[in-house]
């Protein structure tokens, strides 16, 4: 990569950046929640939701991998001095009452979304790196706690989970993904959080629901998703298969993955627009409510759901502004055949940038559309590039880019203007 395009590449990664403290689709929420405890009265909170988030150690089955770097002990942040690296993933599990949402048609495990979020050691930057699910990998063998070896291959990304849960465990889900993570990028993960169905609408009606700009009418059969042009405030059944939505009878939804993962990055970044403008660190009953149904839908290592430990992880992360949290997609390009994608050469970029905690300087490239749709994904609007580049930005109306804490619900959807 020349010097004159990592320079373009820096400036599009600056206009991509979003506001919030650590944002991610699931994890990071319980680290913006944790910051409340410092405020609200943290031993009274533990009281109301400790024992309500599901841990599980899958240590066993994870294999090790050198940290870059050693921690040093600072009060508070018990990880202080080193940088972090949490995966994320959405699963699509049928069964119970996911079962009722996303219906039963699908066998065993499969995860539509899987993000890497970069805490730097100086804890002055948060990076979160979508991988998309048909990114061609060698997907790494794992061990299941009976034993059960499964084997891996070469082909999607998202088989790593479902190898792993072939016995409904999420556990084993994430162990098999962080495998293959690691193998694939040599970046240690040194925590892990997986969501599902339920618990994401949960989340998104506890916080009163997300305002979305929605710039053309949305049909689909599929995602059970209609909805028209115009600005809405999304409950959690209509985000949910907003996040999901990959097929659609109209609305300029091309099929592409990489599409999906533009629609549900500028989800997020709703979602923590949101989140910032409600009085969620000074309200007991509204954070103990959002952080009950985060942790009752979330399954999660052991230390990622010690409160303490987020209590220490969020006070060291409380000087972030809103330019100190980037979204980026390991970049790709279409196969042969455009059925999937493969990495290339600037993610390896990527990955040594992630491991030698420096600021991301390359992304995608390219149009977030299907090669054989010649249109753009333009159903959101969106201030500026949240996915591959600032090419596949969803056309419209933009919002404020340089929103900031304090905005209202109804601040978020008077600046939707559909052409």
């Amino acid at each position: 990569m020349t010097a004159s395009s990592r320079e373009a590449a820096a400036v599009r990664r600056h206009g991509a950046r979003q506001p919030g403290h650590p944002v991610l689709r699931f994890g990071a929420l319980v680290v913006v929640a944790a910051v409340g405890f410092l405020t609200v009265g943290y031993l009274e909170l533990v009281s109301r939701i400790e024992g309500q988030f599901d841990t599980r150690d899958n240590s066993s089955l994870v294999n090790e991998i050198t940290p870059t770097s050693a921690a040093t002990t600072e009060p508070g942040d018990a990880s202080a001095g080193s940088a972090l690296n949490i995966l994320l993933m959405g699963s699509d599990d049928r069964s119970g009452e996911n079962g009722v949402i996303g219906g039963t048609d699908a066998g065993g495990m499969r995860n539509d979304t899987t993000i890497v979020m970069h805490i730097s050691a100086d804890r002055t930057r948060v990076e979160l790196v979508s991988i998309p699910r048909d990114l061609q990998v060698q997907v790494s063998d794992c061990t299941l706690f009976d034993g059960t070896k499964v084997k891996g291959w070469y082909g999607d990304f998202n088989i790593a989970f479902s190898n792993g849960g072939k016995q409904g465990d999420a556990a084993e889900a994430a162990a098999c993904t962080i495998n293959t993570v690691q193998d694939l990028t040599g970046i240690p993960i040194d925590h892990w959080a997986v969501v599902d169905f339920a618990g994401f609408e949960s989340m998104v009606d506890a916080i009163g629901g997300i305002p979305m700009c929605i710039t053309q009418d949305i049909s689909s059969k599929k995602a059970n998703l209609y909805i028209d042009a115009g600005p809405h405030l999304l409950n959690g059944q209509q985000a949910l298969a907003y996040a999901r939505l990959r097929t659609a009878e109209s609305g300029g939804v091309s099929g592409s993955d990489l599409q999906r993962i533009t629609r549900q990055q500028e989800l997020l970044r709703q979602t923590m627009r949101t989140l910032m403008g409600k009085n969620l660190l000074t309200d007991t009953a509204e954070i103990t409510q959002f952080v009950k149904a985060m942790a009752g839908s979330m399954t999660m290592d052991e230390q990622l759901g010690d409160l303490t430990y987020l209590e220490g992880l969020a006070w060291s992360l409380r000087g972030l502004s809103i330019d100190d949290v980037t979204f980026a997609t390991v970049p790709w390009e279409y196969t042969s055949d455009f059925l999937n994608v493969v990495a290339t050469d600037d993610a390896a970029t990527m990955w040594q940038e992630l491991r030698d905690d420096t600021p991301l300087t390359v992304d995608a490239k390219g149009d977030a559309s299907s090669a054989w749709d010649t249109g753009h994904d333009n159903t959101t609007a969106t201030p500026a590039a949240t996915g591959a580049s600032s090419s596949a930005a969803p056309s419209g109306s933009a919002t404020d880019a340089s929103s900031t804490a304090g905005e209202s619900t109804d601040d978020l959807l008077a600046q939707c203007t559909v052409q």
